[in-house]
């Protein structure tokens, strides 16, 4: 088989090779998960599902569209580093015509195939290698044939040269992989703080639903009274009013209570991206315990795990390279080239055929020197700029995560302070409203005092409910504050 043949069946067995269509690029979107988490049939399609944190949080991370939108654009961003990591390696590119042409004076017919591979270095280096393979046959031309390799190397001295320059495009994009996986990392624990607030927020109407109903029978309860202190003649008729009325009263707080629970649930099951007609019950029980933290420990803490501060470091790390990558683009183009090609040609027509061999080489110098441009600096003086704008995003982003780690711990202490004090006021008002209730049964008190003593009771019991909830959100905020809450749940975010 002649040459040339032998040439375009190695070229189309090379185009038929198996490419990677971008569907086989794209792999499938990873999920983050609970480590220790063991998964139980949550039959949702139940009247009424029981749910703990502990499944609110499960339930968010596979279902919830922000972290799974969040998964999907670390399938570009990867890519975007695998294409970044691959200008070093070798590239290959393939080219060919056929073209069958007919005039007045012949009809001729061209093939032309031309395989080339380049690789950059990373000292800036390029070589280059082609090899063009060209067939002309006409009907009274006769056939012409030519083959010829080209080798060429440049290789720059000021724009483009060294490693520092030549490999800062893939630091940067490795710096840029580290920050999107940061991002990722401070979304996932937003929202899986956005579900444990709105959870706990779930379970405060709940338990506010259990106050107001019990608030609710302690008035029908004191309403039985009245009608036997009544009939037994130790209470004036009119004074049942009061209890009505408050009755009345609770009765709407009752309502009013239910309906927040639905609203908290229906904003849970938003999170959960669940059905909105799913009947779901937080079933966590709130309790708290005291938990004590070290001011300077915390922010040293924060300083190695908040995403977003570290986001912010290597922010200051993009700006060095994007100046690096700026100072380079205005420098002059100076390379020194060198190449050598080898060309082969054959022909035969009817009056003569042969063949020609050439040999050429070539070595010197190009230069490229733009006068009069002010957008060569350009690029140079923003990044500049931005250089010396990151030391100042910089400065103020340790001072703003100081202020936030102090701020943390310090509301952390309080609130436990208060959960206290409103524990021991609403313990204290029980017993109030129990001296009260008797001191009326024995009519050494009015109806209108117990009735007073019942609303400082629900106060009394909403402050303490509320102070916990501030408590617990408070840890969840510090888990936060201090990048800590993948870490605290126990959350493996599997983006390899």
């Amino acid at each position: 088989m002649n040459d040339w043949r032998m040439a375009i069946l190695a070229g189309l067995c090379l185009l038929h090779l198996p490419a990677l269509s971008a569907r086989e690029l794209l792999s499938p979107p990873s999920a983050p998960s609970l480590r220790s988490h063991q998964e139980r049939s949550v039959l949702l399609s139940q009247q009424m599902t029981d749910l703990t944190l502990g499944d609110a949080v499960y339930l968010g991370l596979r279902n919830n569209r922000s972290i799974r939108s969040a998964y999907l654009q670390r399938i570009t961003q990867k890519f975007d580093l695998r294409v970044a990591e691959d200008v070093f390696n070798p590239k290959l590119l393939i080219s060919g015509n056929y073209r069958s042409t007919r005039g007045s004076t012949d009809t001729t017919q061209n093939t032309n195939l031309v395989p080339a591979t380049s690789l950059l270095s990373k000292y800036g280096t390029r070589l280059s290698m082609a090899w063009t393979q060209d067939l002309n046959k006409g009907d009274r031309l006769g056939r012409n044939r030519s083959d010829g390799l080209d080798l060429a190397i440049i290789q720059p001295l000021l724009r483009g040269a060294g490693w520092d320059v030549t490999t800062a495009p893939l630091r940067l994009a490795r710096i840029n992989e580290q920050s999107n996986r940061l991002t990722l990392k401070a979304g996932v624990a937003q929202t899986i703080t956005l579900i444990i607030t709105s959870y706990r927020e779930l379970l405060r109407s709940q338990e506010q639903l259990n106050i107001a109903q019990d608030a609710l029978k302690r008035a029908k309860a004191l309403l039985e009274v009245n009608r036997a202190l009544i009939a037994a003649g130790r209470m004036a008729e009119f004074e049942i009013v009061q209890t009505e009325a408050d009755i009345a009263s609770q009765e709407l707080g009752v309502e009013e209570a239910r309906n927040q629970v639905d609203l908290n649930r229906l904003s849970l099951l938003r999170l959960l991206a669940l059905d909105m007609s799913t009947q779901i019950h937080a079933s966590e029980a709130l309790q708290a315990s005291k938990i004590s933290i070290d001011q300077r420990e915390a922010l040293r803490l924060a300083q190695t795990q908040q995403p977003e501060y570290l986001a912010t470091l290597l922010g200051s790390q993009q700006a060095d390279l994007n100046l690096v990558m700026a100072e380079d683009q205005g420098r002059w183009d100076v390379s020194l080239i060198a190449g050598a090609n080898q060309t082969r040609s054959r022909y035969a027509n009817e009056t003569s055929n042969g063949s020609q061999r050439r040999w050429d080489s070539y070595a010197g110098v190009q230069v490229q020197i733009p006068i009069g441009d002010l957008s060569t600096r350009q690029a140079e003086v923003h990044a500049r700029v931005n250089v010396q704008n990151q030391e100042i995003i910089l400065a103020d982003a340790r001072q703003v995560l100081e202020r936030d780690v102090n701020n943390v711990v310090r509301d952390l202490g309080t609130r436990w302070r208060q959960y206290e004090i409103a524990q021991r006021a609403s313990e204290l008002s029980k017993r109030k409203l129990q001296i009260e209730r008797d001191k009326l049964s024995a009519g050494r008190s009015s109806n209108f005092q117990v009735l007073s003593f019942e609303g400082d009771l629900r106060n009394a019991e909403n402050a303490r409910l509320n102070a916990l909830i501030a408590y617990l959100n408070a840890q969840t905020q510090l888990d936060l504050t201090l990048g800590m809450t993948l870490e605290s749940w126990d959350i493996a975010l599997n983006d390899f």
